[in-house]
């Protein structure tokens, strides 16, 4: 027998699904900028954080940074380092957040990127 949701825990399951619905509705632009920026501290820094790539973008949408970090760690081009540090994001309080490395497919990804843009610069 399934226990039935209360008023509360409909309401809030609602909310998460208008949330990821507005995620889900983000330009390819906005995932390849995310793409960019986290191909470009890993190849740069060993370890890197949300706050460092969110200095870097425009403002996107609650969440869709999330979401896209989450993405890149669920194909293999990031893992995380077991390490946090706190959020300077004012919404989140200065709750930790995770620390990052690129992986080997993330590193090559990041090298295939680099050499294609230097052939076209010097063609």
């Amino acid at each position: 027998m399934t226990r039935r949701l209360s008023v509360a825990e409909r309401l809030a399951s609602t909310e998460k699904d208008a949330l990821l619905d507005d995620i889900a509705r983000h330009s390819e632009w906005d995932r390849f900028l995310v793409e960019q920026a986290v191909l470009h501290f890993g190849e740069r820094y060993i370890t890197f954080s949300c706050n460092q790539i969110r200095e870097q973008l425009p403002e996107l949408g609650s969440g869709f940074l999330g979401a896209a970090i989450n993405s890149l760690r669920t194909a293999g081009i990031i893992a995380h380092t077991g390490q946090y540090v706190p959020s300077t994001s004012a919404a989140t309080h200065g709750h930790p957040i995770a620390v990052w490395t690129l992986t080997g497919k993330g590193r090559l990804i990041a090298a295939r990127r680099r050499a294609a843009r230097t052939r076209k610069a010097a063609a």
